[in-house]
C-alpha cells in the first residue's frame, strides 16, 4: 500500500543524515561532557559545535542556547522562570490559539497559583489585534508569550513587530516557535525576542531534544536545579546523540530553507487549489493570512474530520484533524473555535502538513482520494442531505 505522510506538524521522521550523525555517540563518543578527562573532552567539542550550528541559524550567540528535552518544557521553563525571576509580578499575556503546552500551563497558574492571565483574541483569519495586546500589557506583566506560527493553522504572527511593543513596555517576551522552526527565517538579531522555544521533532530530529533560546540579559531563573550543565541554566547530564542529531537537522534545515518556501509551498498550494476546485463547500482556514509553506489547514462542511482521517488512513494518507475530537470528546479545535470557525465547518477540517520529503506524487494521490472520498461521506450525512434540501 502507498504511504503518504502529510502530518509533519505533528511529528516528522528523523532524516538519514541525522541518524548517521548520531550513531558514533551511542557506543564509540560515549564520554561524559562534563568529564576532565580526553573522553569528555571529545565529546563536549562536537556538544559546543552543534550549540554553534543552532545558534547560527537564528543569527544569535552560542551560549542563548540551551538544550532542553521537548518544546513543552522549554515553554514551561519560560514562564515559570519570568514568573520566579519577577515574584512581584503575577500577570501573563498570551493568546487563546497557542499550544497546549502554553495554555494548559497558563490556566493551572490561574487555578493553583494565584497567577491571571490575559488570552488575547484572535480574527476569522487567525489574526491578532496589536492594538490590544498593548492595552493589555501593565505594570503587573511578567511575561507575554506568543507563538510565531499557529501549528493548525499555520497562520504567522509579525513577531518582530509584536516584540517591539512588549519589550516598549518593559516586558519579557516568549514566543514558542515550534512549528515556525525551519520554514521560516528567524532573525534573532533583529526581533527583541527574550525567550524562544523549539523542539526538535519538528524538523527532521529525533523526538525527545528541544531548545530553549535566553537572551543575554534576560532574567532567567532555571527550572531544574542540580549541576552545572548549560551554565548552570539546565542541570542534568547532556542528550549527547541528540544534541549532535539536532545540530545536524539544523544544518540540513539551513540547506532546504529556499525549499520550503518555493517547492514545498508550491506543492502546499497545488494540493489547496486542486482541493478547492474538485470538492463544494470547503474552505481554507486562515487563507488571507501569511502562512507557514507547507500547511493547510481546510474544512469541509456538514461531514466530520475524523471519518475522513480514517478513510485516508485505510488508503495510506497521514494528515491531522483541525479538531479536538478525541474519544469522549465532540468539541472542535480551541483554533478554530477562537477564529469564529462555523460549527458545521470545525468539526469537518483536516490539516495537511507537508515536508521536503513530500512529493508531486504524494499531493496527486490525495487530489486523486480525497474528493471521493468527501463526496461518500456526504452521502450518508443527514446534515448535507437537509442543506441539499434547502438549496
Amino acid at each position: 500500500m502507498k504511504q503518504v505522510y502529510l502530518d509533519n506538524n505533528a511529528t516528522t521522521q528523523a532524516a538519514p543524515e541525522v541518524v548517521e550523525a548520531m550513531l558514533p555517540f551511542f557506543n564509540n563518543l560515549y564520554g561524559n561532557p562534563s568529564s576532565a578527562h580526553a573522553f569528555g573532552g571529545q565529546v563536549q567539542k562536537r556538544v559546543d559545535q552543534a550549540r554553534e550550528i543552532v545558534a547560527s541559524f537564528f543569527k544569535a550567540q552560542p551560549w542563548d542556547i540551551v538544550f532542553t528535552s521537548c518544546g513543552t518544557e522549554s515553554d514551561n521553563t519560560a514562564i515559570r522562570s519570568a514568573l520566579r525571576a519577577q515574584p512581584e509580578k503575577r500577570h501573563i499575556v498570551t493568546t487563546r490559539v497557542e499550544h497546549p503546552a502554553i495554555l494548559s500551563l497558563c490556566q493551572h497558574l490561574e487555578k493553583h497559583e494565584g497567577c491571571s492571565v490575559t488570552y488575547l483574541a484572535v480574527d476569522s483569519q487567525g489574526r491578532l489585534d496589536l492594538d490590544q495586546l498593548a492595552e493589555s500589557i501593565t505594570d503587573e506583566t511578567a511575561i507575554v508569550s506568543i507563538m510565531w506560527a499557529n501549528n493548525e493553522t499555520g497562520v504567522v504572527f509579525p513577531i518582530p513587530e509584536i516584540a517591539e511593543i512588549v519589550k516598549s513596555k518593559g516586558v519579557i517576551f516568549h514566543s514558542d516557535a515550534v512549528q515556525a522552526v525551519g520554514k521560516v527565517p528567524i532573525d534573532l538579531s533583529q526581533a527583541p525576542v527574550d525567550m524562544l522555544s523549539l523542539s526538535g521533532h519538528k524538523l527532521h530530529a529525533p523526538k525527545g531534544i528541544g531548545v530553549l533560546y535566553i537572551r543575554k540579559g534576560t532574567k532567567f531563573s532555571p527550572f531544574m536545579i542540580g549541576g552545572h550543565q548549560e551554565r548552570g541554566r539546565r542541570a542534568g547530564t547532556e542528550n549527547v546523540p541528540y544534541i549532535i542529531g539536532l545540530g545536524k537537522a539544523f544544518e540540513l534545515a539551513s540547506a532546504h530553507l529556499d525549499e520550503e518556501n518555493t517547492r514545498v509551498k508550491g506543492l502546499r498550494d497545488r494540493l489547496q487549489e486542486g482541493l478547492l476546485k474538485a470538492i463544494p463547500r470547503c474552505y481554507v482556514n486562515g487563507l488571507e493570512t501569511e502562512r507557514l509553506p507547507n500547511t493547510l489547514s481546510i474544512s469541509f462542511e456538514f461531514i466530520e474530520g475524523e471519518s475522513i482521517l480514517l478513510k485516508m488512513s485505510a488508503l495510506g494518507i497521514a494528515a491531522s484533524s483541525g479538531s479536538a475530537c478525541t474519544s469522549g470528546s465532540l468539541e472542535p479545535s480551541h483554533v478554530l473555535r477562537s477564529m469564529g470557525v462555523p460549527f458545521t465547518c470545525a468539526h469537518g477540517t483536516v490539516r495537511f502538513s507537508l515536508s521536503y520529503f513530500t512529493t508531486d506524487e504524494d499531493v496527486d494521490f490525495v487530489l486523486e482520494h480525497l474528493p471521493k472520498i468527501v463526496a461518500r461521506l456526504r452521502e450518508i450525512s443527514p446534515y448535507w442531505d437537509a442543506e441539499m434540501a434547502q438549496g
